[in-house]
This record gives C-alpha cells, sequence and structure tokens, in this order.
C-alpha cells in the first residue's frame, strides 16, 4: 500500500485499436547509416516486394559529394561491376557507385505480439503489424564483378587456344539416361535447399511506388493509423475482465508433445494398430503380409472382432486364390507410382500381377519364364510378384505359399462365389490385353499336386445335370406310368412322391445355358469355385423356382435397359461380360445369382425393343467365339437419333467395316442434307469404334 501510495496515477489514457492497415502494416529496420546516407524522400529511387516471401528490396541514393563519401573507390567498384564499356545495362551509370541496395529479412516470424502505437489528443491508436522486416545491405554487384572477371578470363583463354590449334578435336559424347525418380527421392528433392531456392526465385517481383514523409498520399494513409470510430463495437477486443487481461499477459505455460519415435515402414506395433479402424487394420496387415489365410487373420485382429466385419472389409483389398486372401496389385503399386527396377508406371505393374494370381487359381504350380513371356515384364519385377505368393522349388517351378484352405470354401460358399465372379472379370480383361492362347487358359497337371475336392464350374454342372436327366429320363417315364396305372396320381403334381429324383423343368436341346468357356479353366479344383453337390437348386440349369420367375424377369430387364442405354451396341459376349460384373456387385442372396442361361438372356434383350445386328462378317474370322459373332443393338432409344442409329445399324448389315464418308453420305441421303457434324458424330460416337482408318460396330474389331 506504501508503494502505491508513492506512485499515484498521474492521467488515464484511452487505448484504442485500428484495424484499417492490420493486414497491411509492415515495420521496417533500417541499418545504421553511414554518413553518406540519409533515409529521406530524395533516396528511396525503387522498391519491390514479393508479397508471398514477404520479402522486399530497396534501393536508396548515395551522396557521392558528401566529403565522406570516398571517391577513388566508388569508381573502383563501378569499374569492377561494369567494365570500361557504358551502356543501359550497366548498373552504375555515372562510373560511380551512386546508390545502395537493401534486402529484408523477417525479424520475427510471430508478430501478433507487436503493434504501431500513435498518440493524439490524449488517446492511444494501436494498429498490430502484419510483419517486421530487417533490411540488410545486398552485395549482388560483387556477385558481377566476378561474374565480368570470369568472361574476361574465358574470352582471353580462347584466344589464345584459337591461335595455336586450327581446328578443334572431335571428343566422344558419352549419353546416360537417369533413372525414374522415387516418391522418396521426390520428397527429399522438395525438401531440400535448392529447390526452396529456386521455388522463391521463381516468384515475380511487383514494384511499389514510394512516397514521402510530406507527400498528400501518404498524409491520407497515416489517417488509417487511427481508430475510424470511438464506439465500444469496435473495440471489443480490450473489454476483458481483470482475469482474462492477466491470463493474456501471462499465458500458461503448455508443454509441447514430444514428436514419437516412427517406426519403420515393415514394423508394426499390434497395440497402436488395434486403435485403428478395421478397415485400416487389415489393410495394413494384408500389405506387409501379402497372403493370409482367414483364420490366421481373425486371430491377429483379436478376440471380439466381427467375422462378417472383416469378409466385408478383406474382400477391398485382397483376392481369393486357393482359399487363401492375396493382397490386391494396386494396393501394393498405387496409382502415380511406378516400379524400382524398369520405372514402369503402377497400371501395368498391377495387370501382370493379376495375371500371377490367376494362374494360382487355376493351378498350384507357376512357371516364370512364362509369366515373363506373356507380361513382357522385366525378371526382376516378375520375381516381385512370384515371391509375394509363392516359392520356387527346384525343376518344378513356383508353388503357392499356402495349402488350400478347404474350411473356409465350405464355410463361406457365398464369399467364394462372389470372388469367382471376380476372377471372371479379371480373366476376360486379361484375354483382351495379353491376347491369351488356349495354352495359357489351360492347368497344366502336377505330379506331386495334391488332390482336393473338385470344384466345378457353372457350365459343367449344367452339363452333369443335362447327362443325368438323359439317364434317368427312361426310368421316370416308367415310374411315372406306374403311379398313373395304380390311381395314386391326380392333378396336383404336388402330390407325386419323387423325393429321390429332380426332374428338370428345362428340356434337353441343342441351346446351351450362359456360355462360361471364357471362364472354364477357373474352376478347375481351385479355390473360386463351387462345390458339386447332387441336392444343387433347379435353377442350375437356367429354370427359377415359380415364385421367382417374375422377380428375377423384372431384375433381368432393368439390367438390360439400363446396359444398352449406355452402350447402344454390344456382343453377346461382352454383354456377359457386364452381366458377371453386374452380379458380382449384387449381395448374397440376390435373386439373379440363382441362374441366368444364354436364352434366358438373348430373350430378354429382344423383349426389351433391341434387335440382332447381322453383321457380314469375312470367313477368315474362324478363331473367334460365336458370341462375338452375336451383335445386338438397342434400336428406340426414345431420342432424336433414333433414326440416325437405325440408317447408321443398316449399314453395317452390308459391311462389317465402313469408312466415315460412306456413313456420312448415307446419314445425309436418308436424313436430310441438314445434318450437322456435331449429330453425325454423336450417333458414330454412340455405335460404333474406329481402328486402322475404317469404323466398325462396338465388340467388332478383330486385331
Amino acid at each position: 500500500m506504501a508503494n502505491e501510495e508513492d506512485d499515484p496515477i498521474i492521467q488515464e489514457i484511452d487505448v484504442y485499436l485500428a484495424k484499417s492497415l492490420s493486414e497491411k502494416l509492415y515495420m521496417f529496420q533500417y541499418p545504421i547509416r553511414p554518413a553518406s546516407m540519409t533515409y529521406d524522400d530524395v533516396t528511396h529511387l525503387s522498391a519491390k516486394i514479393k508479397p508471398k516471401q514477404q520479402k522486399v528490396e530497396l534501393e536508396m541514393a548515395i551522396d557521392t559529394l558528401n566529403p565522406n563519401y570516398c571517391r577513388s573507390k566508388g569508381e573502383q567498384i563501378a569499374l569492377n561491376v561494369d567494365g570500361t564499356c557504358t551502356d543501359e545495362t550497366s548498373t552504375y551509370s555515372s562510373k560511380l557507385m551512386d546508390r545502395q541496395t537493401f534486402c529484408s529479412s523477417q525479424a520475427a516470424s510471430n508478430v501478433s505480439r507487436y503493434a504501431a502505437a500513435i498518440y493524439r489528443k490524449g488517446e492511444l491508436h494501436l494498429t498490430p503489424l502484419h510483419g517486421i522486416l530487417q533490411l540488410r545491405p545486398s552485395f549482388s554487384y560483387l556477385d558481377k564483378a566476378d561474374a565480368k572477371h570470369r568472361e574476361r578470363e574465358a574470352a582471353n583463354e580462347a584466344g589464345d587456344s584459337s591461335q595455336d590449334e586450327a581446328e578443334e578435336d572431335i571428343k566422344q559424347i558419352t549419353v546416360r539416361f537417369s533413372r525414374p525418380e522415387t516418391e522418396q527421392a521426390r520428397q527429399r528433392r522438395v525438401q531440400s535447399y535448392e529447390f526452396l531456392q529456386k521455388r522463391q526465385a521463381e516468384e515475380h517481383w511487383v514494384h511499389l511506388h514510394y512516397y514521402g514523409l510530406r507527400d498528400s498520399r501518404s498524409e491520407h494513409e497515416r489517417q488509417y493509423l487511427l481508430s475510424q470510430g470511438h464506439g465500444m463495437a469496435e473495440n471489443t477486443e480490450l473489454i476483458k475482465s481483470p482475469s482474462e487481461y492477466l491470463m493474456m499477459l501471462m499465458p500458461p505455460n503448455v508443454e509441447e508433445e514430444k514428436d514419437k519415435p516412427v517406426a519403420p515402414s515393415n514394423v508394426l506395433s499390434m497395440a497402436q494398430l488395434r486403435t485403428l479402424p478395421l478397415a485400416d487394420q487389415i489393410k495394413i496387415l494384408m500389405k506387409n503380409v501379402k497372403v493370409m489365410p482367414f483364420a490366421n487373420l481373425m486371430s491377429l485382429l483379436g478376440s471380439g472382432t466381427d467375422s462378417t466385419a472383416v469378409l466385408r472389409c478383406i474382400q477391398q483389398v485382397a483376392m481369393l486364390v486357393q482359399g487363401n486372401w492375396v493382397v490386391k496389385s494396386d494396393v501394393l503399386y498405387p496409382k502415380d507410382t511406378s516400379s524400382p527396377h524398369s520405372g514402369v508406371p503402377a497400371e501395368v505393374l498391377c495387370r501382370g500381377r493379376d495375371f500371377v494370381m490367376w494362374k494360382f487359381t487355376q493351378d498350384r504350380w507357376v512357371v516364370r519364364k512364362e509369366v515373363a513371356t506373356v507380361t513382357k515384364l522385366c525378371p526382376e519385377d516378375v520375381k516381385d510378384f512370384l515371391e509375394h505368393m509363392s516359392v520356387a522349388r527346384i525343376n518344378k517351378g513356383w508353388e503357392f505359399l499356402l495349402p488350400y484352405d478347404e474350411d473356409f470354401v465350405k464355410k463361406h460358399p457365398d464369399v467364394v462365389q462372389r470372388q469367382n465372379m471376380l476372377w471372371m472379370g479379371i480373366q476376360a480383361k486379361l484375354e483382351k490385353v495379353y491376347n491369351l492362347l488356349k495354352e495359357h487358359l489351360t492347368p497344366k497337371k502336377q505330379d506331386g499336386q495334391s488332390a482336393h475336392p473338385l470344384l466345378v464350374s457353372g457350365e459343367q454342372r449344367v452339363n452333369m445335370a443335362k447327362a443325368k436327366v438323359k439317364q434317368n429320363y427312361g426310368l421316370l417315364e416308367k415310374e411315372l406310368q406306374k403311379q398313373k396305372a395304380e390311381g395314386k396320381a391326380n392333378d396336383s403334381p404336388s402330390k407325386m412322391d419323387i423325393s429321390n429324383v429332380r426332374i428338370k423343368e428345362e428340356p434337353v436341346s441343342d441351346e446351351e445355358p450362359m456360355d462360361a468357356s471364357a471362364y472354364e479353366s477357373m474352376n478347375n479344383g481351385m479355390v473360386n469355385g463351387i462345390h458339386s453337390e447332387e441336392n444343387s437348386m433347379d435353377s442350375l440349369n437356367g429354370h427359377l423356382p415359380g415364385g421367382c420367375t417374375d422377380r428375377v424377369a423384372q431384375e433381368l430387364k432393368a439390367f438390360v435397359m439400363t446396359t444398352f442405354k449406355k452402350q447402344f451396341v454390344l456382343t453377346l459376349s461382352e454383354l456377359k461380360r457386364l452381366f458377371n460384373l453386374h452380379l458380382a456387385s449384387l449381395p448374397p442372396g440376390h435373386t439373379l445369382f440363382s441362374g441366368i442361361s444364354d436364352k434366358m438372356l438373348q430373350d430378354m434383350v429382344l423383349d426389351t425393343g433391341c434387335k440382332q445386328i447381322l453383321v457380314p462378317f469375312p470367313p477368315q474370322i474362324h478363331a473367334v467365339s460365336p458370341d462375338e459373332l452375336k451383335v445386338y443393338a438397342l434400336w428406340e432409344a426414345g431420342d432424336i437419333y433414333d433414326q440416325h442409329r437405325q440408317v447408321l445399324l443398316k449399314i453395317f448389315t452390308k459391311n462389317y467395316r465402313v469408312r466415315r464418308n460412306v456413313i456420312q453420305h448415307q446419314l445425309s441421303q436418308e436424313c436430310g442434307e441438314d445434318l450437322n457434324k456435331q449429330d453425325v458424330d454423336r450417333v458414330i460416337k454412340d455405335c460404333c469404334v474406329s481402328h486402322a482408318g475404317m469404323w466398325y460396330l462396338k465388340g467388332t474389331v478383330q486385331s
């Protein structure tokens, strides 16, 4: 109390916060000036700024007439920088060092605690600073002097050598190609000092106009340092309670969290792993292990984990091969990456690794030479693929890493069926990309291959059922006649006791069910097939239980209409491929899984308003499957281009390939001369593809 009485309050000053220049106000700290330099309006010759870096350059005049100025030294510096010649590019046109450049650097990274104050009429007005820049002399003119000196020396040496040698010797040049840059190398380069300097140098200078202290523009801008309104609404930041104000003056110490040491990318902490979401846990585990049985995965995820959720997540990052899960190729090789060995892009690597995975769905053994021949990849990349999922055996090849997991296949037939559909789509894509031959599609038998339960494809199951029907047909007829003779039969067929025999509703004919020949080799005893059982559903032959017929027809019709409205023209093989992909995207137990035959699919196509286009293919196309020669097109889509598309489709009933001028002439003749180029392009794009200067219907191009 005594100290407070000795130090009484003399005056209270109102404090106002001005914000008009809060985002524009900088404070420049000039160095101690020499006697020959004065910082007034005249001495500022030019100014420029780089806004992003908050970097400023000021050029100021030196008073050469000042007695403290050393004229001889100024002349020497000008001579070293510009030489004896003076032109527009000269730094010092007066042959004297008559100017000095100052470059700025940030004095403090956090300037929120600093403000510029102006006191006027008993009021203190504060404006927060946006930056504090320290100006230091720039000696770039010395670099120019060194460059001039080196140029003169080089010119002198060139003159001497030209007198001694009449002709230059021919020198051998070695050309080297740099390796593709990896992601780690790119990150190191981006963080390097040289790269940061280059980025800073790329920012353009913005030239400024300097206004002197007594200039009217300066007087006008200086008014913004005063608070424009003295109302309480503008200065709410200054209205604080004593405790809040004390907290602002002395904030509590916040201990910075220490960075935890980062473990290597191939080292996993199970404690940290289980803190992540389930999908991330599975992705990290599969990316590190690459091949894993489902039972092992469940044990790593810990007790209490829902197996259904795990099955849903694992299918996002892995594929089923021989009952085991193998990580997907796009997880190991993300987009915009490349091979560390050959620089091949990730898309090509994924395609090659998918081929290796697909080969293991057919057989337990894969030959490295065959993979390299088909994929055309370097040996190091192929070896990486094989080491991910197999082990080398002397004189045999590469054997799949894990044994066949029969338990998983029996417990989860719906997952196996879905994966089978996905592999069908992958095989169709690989066949087109690699032009696979029958020898690549047919699995090779190994003497030492262990015997597993036979897994057959859908087509094989249908053929087996047809054969069984033929064998039992006579037996069934005799039994039926016997029952009628004994008077036990009645009008209701449900009362006939034929529980031990199932009669297929589909008559035995030459009409094949949905062709799966392209995918037949995928279900040859390996994991991605379905067990053939005696009590399989009647729908295996393409017929449905009576109660499901209408529902399946509606689903199938919706798929066909949606597909043809997007594609307009499709071959039967392409339509079946899209249908298989559609099945793979459906949830287990969907009605379409009950079985759809080729005949049902083709009848539905015709029922939805499509027509078969009889394209006259040349006789030399004999290696193409019959499904690729069946072409269907949407005849009426309900838009203004229906007539144009119909004219175009009729053209292809006369020739399987035509030139664009023929199409345009026929369209103009049939639809009128006012047909513009955009309409022709639209119609052709809907139905055709171009190859070697000719136009074909979609899906009919034969390489």
